[in-house]
């Protein structure tokens, strides 16, 4: 009976801080990618490029702890 509740707790747990770290990780690149072009315009395109692929890697870490977390829970049953 406390197993699968506990269980439930930890998936859900896991991918809510996945979620909040990447959340902080996605607002740190972009303020760090504003202030790059501020210091150098004409790097901008670069710049750009680079954050969106940081963005995307960061979102990932969500997706990846979403996959966990439901495929772990039936297994507690």
């Amino acid at each position: 009976m406390l197993m699968p509740v506990l269980a439930e707790m930890t998936g859900n747990i896991h991918v809510g801080l996945a979620a909040l770290g990447a959340a902080i990780g996605v607002g740190l690149i972009g303020a760090k990618a504003s202030e790059a072009v501020g210091r150098n315009p004409g790097a901008a395109t670069q710049i750009l490029v680079q954050s969106i692929l940081a963005i995307a890697f960061a979102e990932g870490i969500v997706f990846f702890a979403i996959f966990l977390a439901t495929r772990a829970w039936p297994a507690a049953q």
